[in-house]
């Protein structure tokens, strides 16, 4: 529980000069009470990051990726049943707008073109790494982890739980990012052919 200490200006009237008069107001500051108070400080807000609505009903399930929103919006027919911040490529390695059907799903995935280099102490020396990067004595390439992995491309386009720096700002190498609490659930709704459109 948090604390509020109320403080109150008490202004005394010392029929003082206009010159005396700010100094009267400052001195005559008192402190009336430092009994704890009832009020709660409010928690921090934070963001939502997706969310799942009833899913269940008639209709084919689709995807649709908004490219300048930065957010994905799951249709169960005409009807939206869950929606979620992604991040997508970042200028110079941009997400294609076009409509994909997923092709190959993966639990347990890792990139074969991008990664990280780490020390022998786990630091990492090169956040931005690919498998042909010289690596230092001592050190090793780690490819990046891109769990639930929903291929939508033969280049190497898909969807994975990937963290999300700035909600709403493009992030990734090219791959669609989406928040951990979210995968999951679309991972085991979507099947090989579900339909993924994306657009701005």
């Amino acid at each position: 529980m948090g604390f509020v200490w109320e403080i109150s200006v008490i202004l005394i009237n010392l029929h003082l000069p206009k010159s005396l008069a700010l100094t009267s107001a400052v001195i005559s500051v008192g402190l009336v009470s430092c009994v704890p108070s009832t009020q709660k400080i409010p928690a921090k807000a934070t963001r939502v990051m997706s969310q799942w609505y009833d899913g269940q009903g008639p209709g084919a399930i689709s995807l649709s990726i908004n490219l300048g929103d930065q957010n994905v919006k799951v249709m169960r027919g005409n009807r939206e049943i869950g929606w979620a911040y992604v991040a997508t490529g970042i200028e110079g390695r941009g997400t294609p707008a076009g409509t994909y059907h997923i092709s190959e799903k993966i639990v347990d995935k890792y990139s074969n073109r991008y990664g990280w280099i780490e020390n022998e102490f786990g630091d990492i020396v090169n956040s931005d790494a690919s498998p042909g990067d010289s690596v230092g004595p001592g050190e090793r390439y780690m490819p990046a982890p891109m769990p639930y992995w929903m291929r939508l491309t033969d280049w190497g386009i898909g969807m994975h739980i990937g963290y999300i720096p700035q909600p709403g700002e493009p992030a990734s190498h090219g791959c669609i990012r989406m928040p951990k609490e979210f995968v999951p659930t679309l991972f085991n709704m979507v099947d090989i052919g579900t339909r993924v459109k994306i657009s701005y």
